[in-house]
């Protein structure tokens, strides 16, 4: 979906510019946004395309001085998108950064949650005009009350929180990852040989299976997708099982009880023909796909990040181990 508006978006009111944090000023505000809520609402639960210009206002008014530019919150998904499809009609740029360098279901989930911005005022809007606006002491207090609203939303809305100057998402955002993104699609979409065989190799990335999707078991609950999805080996990996643990992305990657990767690490399944990327609400019974794990942004394995978002922060009972280091270690 988010692809989808953004197309749309473009087409009706031209491309959208791409800086670096270093061509604003260093006093110019930044405004961070995207969807909350589980994608498996967003699939039929869609923007009317004026949330954008709603935020906007809003945080004018509370600011007092103009948004200079948008920024993915999360590059990961519809939400690497959203900044496009709100920036072409307001005419903004967008900011090459984001706050995490890949998706989390969670708001506190960012790297500006670390960095020590504050996470409001925020606002949050959805397609009916509603417009709610957050002053909290924490960014797991604005997901508590955000979590709430976005269910009383009827299940997504859009929002903005964590607003910044260009200096200081030049110290705290995750640099450069629209342009990675760009450079993933362009590897897939220009590959000579196999599409998953050349990702692998120029991320890097490690491959953790080769096989088919045979069970999915998803729940849409308190503003999240939560469930598993089970990968059966073909070929030289017949006879192997994995389970993907999911809330919102894929968390950790099992394989007889063992962990083969988990977060703050990066675990994709990709389409096993064309690479492409299959988004957890997408996943169904059949698809032919390869499961690989790559690292993270480097803030993510500091002490600070593990204790944010590693896995016992999502309630896993083992410690974080790079997904590179597993892969040694199965060797």
């Amino acid at each position: 979906m988010g692809l989808l508006m953004a197309r749309q978006a473009v087409s009706d009111y031209g491309p959208v510019q791409l800086l670096d944090v270093d061509e604003l000023e260093p006093d110019d505000l930044i405004a961070p946004c995207g969807s909350v809520g589980a994608p498996t609402v967003s699939i039929e639960k869609i923007e009317n395309g004026q949330e954008g210009g709603r935020l906007r206002r809003r945080l004018e008014e509370i600011w007092g001085r103009p948004v200079k530019a948008l920024m993915s919150s999360e590059i990961g998904g519809s939400n690497g998108l959203m900044p496009i499809v709100w920036a072409a009609p307001l005419g903004l740029p967008v900011v090459d950064a984001d706050c995490i360098g890949r998706a989390f279901p969670e708001l506190q989930h960012s790297t500006l949650e670390l960095a020590g911005i504050s996470p409001t005022p925020g606002v949050m809007t959805d397609e009916r005009g509603n417009l709610v606006e957050f002053r909290t002491q924490s960014g797991i207090w604005l997901e508590r009350l955000a979590r709430a609203a976005t269910v009383a939303f009827g299940g997504s809305s859009s929002s903005s929180e964590y607003i910044l100057s260009a200096g200081q998402a030049k110290a705290a955002a995750v640099l450069g990852s629209v342009s990675l993104a760009i450079q993933i699609g362009t590897i897939v979409g220009s590959a000579a040989e196999d599409p998953v065989q050349t990702l692998v190799r120029e991320l890097p990335a490690e491959r953790l299976v080769t096989g088919k999707v045979v069970d999915v078991e998803r729940r849409t609950t308190e503003g999240f997708v939560r469930g598993s999805a089970v990968v059966e080996g073909l070929g030289a990996d017949r006879g192997r099982t994995i389970r993907l643990e999911i809330q919102n992305e894929n968390l950790v990657a099992l394989e007889d009880g063992q962990v083969l990767a988990s977060v703050p690490d990066l675990i994709t399944v990709l389409d096993s023909d064309s690479a492409h990327a299959i988004a957890t609400e997408r996943l169904r019974y059949g698809q032919r796909v390869t499961v690989i794990g790559f690292a993270c942004a480097p803030i993510w394995r500091t002490p600070a990040g593990l204790g944010l978002a590693g896995p016992r922060a999502f309630g896993y009972d083992f410690d974080y181990l790079p997904v590179e280091a597993r892969a040694d270690a199965r060797a």
